[in-house]
């Protein structure tokens, strides 16, 4: 069976390079005899691959020397509570602009630990764009601003980071993660599940300037405290190890096709492939305001629900799986992820325009 164009906003498909490497290296990993998989994380040959895929994540991302980077598990949602647990601890407030469905479950998290203030939200127009930010609602003694980087659900994301001033920004990037060069200096933290472009699901990537170490609430859990995983090198237990070792391939393979600047010129034409084709389509249209338009999560509609399920039934068939909406919008959403080639955004257009022409 030839592979399909996978769309799925996660887990996503993955460098057929890196998977390769993976069948290849499954049963005997570098002449060690024995599976990534099933080797201890503390041997020496584990700890080659963990510091690796560290290394390469500074390397790559320009990782200032002031912060660290914690290999975590519990997916991006365990961050929810884990960030204000460790950084709300000073007066207690902070601040959150409310884009989308996970901004908004932090949000809702957050209010359990302390004075959590909405200072923006585009709920009342389905998040169908990035909140206008007015930096006088900003409060000016928080503990931390968040946002949600990148909103997978609605295709939106922030094309200009808000300027918080002495307050550590925190995001979650889980949707944007390695797609482009990002100045992690501007953040006090960024974190991101792996699941869309870093890894298989089941590793967690958080990046956290050293200064906001070490102050977590008394009633932290040990698993959830992020001096204790720094301390530890991310193996304070057993960490995930086969998705480590996966996001080193990954990295590795980023490195080899020029690094973050050449996947963000990859990835800016491909989602204009797709968005100027919605921007002149009779049939289709994309819901977000053009500023905000995410690179990574296109969606769009058609004239009306049944067309929809017609398209995406009719989508599968040709090879292109997952494009079904998220429950919450409906419609359609591709998610153009880095391992999406632009050969698969290019069949998918094609396919569009003949489906159009067959259904007007």
């Amino acid at each position: 069976m030839s592979r399909v164009y996978n769309f799925s906003a996660g887990p996503s498909m993955l460098p057929e390079s890196v998977l390769n490497r993976a069948a290849e290296e499954m049963l005997d990993y570098k002449g060690s005899g024995q599976s990534v998989m099933e080797m201890s994380h503390r041997s020496k040959v584990y700890e080659d691959i963990i510091f690796g895929a560290r290394e390469l994540f500074c390397e790559l991302m320009e990782i200032p020397d002031n912060y660290r980077v914690l290999f975590l598990q519990g997916g991006a949602s365990t961050q929810f509570a884990a960030v204000p647990l460790n950084f709300m601890n000073g007066s207690k407030k902070a601040d959150y602009v409310l884009s989308g469905q996970f901004s908004t479950k932090a949000y809702q998290e957050a209010k359990m630990y302390g004075d959590v203030r909405v200072v923006a939200s585009s709920k009342e127009d389905n998040f169908s764009r990035i909140p206008d930010l007015n930096k006088e609602n900003f409060t000016p003694d928080a503990d931390y601003f968040y946002i949600c980087h990148n909103n997978t659900i609605y295709g939106t994301r922030f094309s200009e980071l808000p300027d918080t001033g002495d307050v550590p920004l925190i995001a979650d990037i889980s949707s944007s993660f390695l797609s482009e060069p990002m100045d992690v200096s501007k953040f006090g933290m960024v974190y991101g599940g792996a699941q869309k472009n870093v890894a298989p699901a089941g590793l967690t990537v958080a990046i956290i300037r050293e200064d906001l170490l070490g102050n977590a609430r008394e009633d932290t859990p040990t698993m959830l405290n992020y001096k204790t995983m720094a301390e530890n090198d991310s193996m304070y237990n057993t960490p995930p190890c086969w998705s480590i070792y996966m996001c080193k391939l990954v990295l590795e393979w980023l490195k080899t096709i020029g690094g973050l600047p050449a996947m963000r010129e990859r990835n800016v034409r491909k989602a204009k492939l797709l968005y100027d084709y919605l921007d002149q389509s009779a049939m289709f249209k994309n819901p977000v305001l053009p500023r905000d338009r995410s690179v990574m999560n296109v969606t769009f509609v058609s004239s009306g629900e049944e067309l929809d399920k017609k398209f995406v039934k009719e989508a599968e068939a040709a090879g292109f799986v997952n494009l079904k909406g998220h429950r919450s919008v409906g419609g359609m959403r591709a998610s153009i992820y880095n391992a999406m080639p632009a050969e698969g955004v290019a069949a998918l257009v094609e396919f569009m325009a003949d489906f159009e022409k067959k259904h007007s």
